[in-house]
Order: structure tokens, then C-alpha cells, then sequence
């Protein structure tokens, strides 16, 4: 599976202003919402399912990347997208390090296959610390959509 196969490139958010794990997954999300991937009415729902996920552990995985996820009945195949936060935010990462890297996913309860393999593909391609220094430096959509592009193309030695 490859980024362009979930990655809704209208709700990538290159510079996120949330501060707050909650609101930084609410932002992300929301930018989902407003590309019209996701029901508006849903927004909350999804929110707290996400919120409920990171209960089980912070999906904060270190070197400043966290991949907040989960499955819900509104959606119809998987969707997902990224945001920058230029600053960073705490989000109870596994290192304890501030978080600048979101990778939003949600997908359907009967889809797990499909939510699993896009998991597999975002932690491969974060491995590679050419690959995040970059992302963590992108300013605008086309930058984040480019460097996406180039990790499906294998372009990043992961």
C-alpha cells in the first residue's frame, strides 16, 4: 500500500495550530471533514474514537511522529492525511519527545487488512530520517504531497 492509495492530499495541513492532543486531532480530522471525506456530523464521533484509541496507549511512536488512528462505521474505505506542527506538541509520545508529524487514519471496522497495511507503509517510511526531516521542514501542501510521492516511488532508503 502505498500514501497515494489513503492520503487525501486536499486535507493535508502543513502548518497545524493546535496545541493540544486533543485539538491537533480534532484539527486533522476536521481538515478531513472540510475535503469531504468524512460526514461533518461524524466529526465528533470520529474525535472521540481517536481520543478513545490513545486511552489504550499513545500512538505517539518517537522521533516525533505520532500516527492517531482508528476505525469507525461512517467511513466507507480508508482515509487518511497529514499535518506539520513546525512548533510541536506534547502528545504523550513513547520517547517523551514533542510530536511533528501526524499521520490521521480511519478506516472501516471490516476492512482491518487494509487499516494494518497502511500502518505498515507509515512506519516503514518514517524509519527513514531523510524522509522526516524533510516532512518535518515541508511549508506548504505541494512540499508534503511531493515527499509523499517520493517515499511511494521509493525514493527514501527505509
Amino acid at each position: 500500500m502505498k500514501f497515494a492509495d489513503f492520503v487525501c492530499t486536499a486535507a493535508i495541513r502543513p502548518d497545524l495550530k493546535a496545541d493540544t492532543k486533543e485539538d491537533v486531532i480534532r484539527e486533522i480530522a476536521g481538515a478531513l471533514a472540510e475535503a469531504g471525506e468524512i460526514a461533518e456530523e461524524e466529526l465528533d464521533s470520529i474525535v472521540k474514537a481517536i481520543m478513545k484509541r490513545e486511552e489504550l496507549g499513545s500512538t505517539g511512536i518517537g522521533r516525533g511522529v505520532a500516527v492517531p488512528h482508528t476505525k469507525h462505521p461512517s467511513v466507507g474505505q480508508l482515509v487518511g492525511t497529514v499535518g506539520v506542527s513546525h512548533e510541536g506538541l506534547d502528545f504523550k509520545s513513547l520517547d517523551g519527545e514533542k510530536v511533528q508529524l501526524f499521520f490521521l487514519l480511519i478506516s472501516p471496522p471490516d476492512r482491518p487488512g487494509d487499516h494494518l497495511r497502511a500502518l505498515e507503509n507509515i512506519s516503514r517510511q518514517l524509519r527513514d530520517d531523510t524522509f522526516c526531516r524533510f516532512l518535518k521542514q515541508a511549508k506548504t501542501v505541494s512540499d508534503v504531497t511531493q515527499l509523499l510521492e517520493e517515499a511511494d516511488n521509493n525514493q527514501f532508503t527505509a
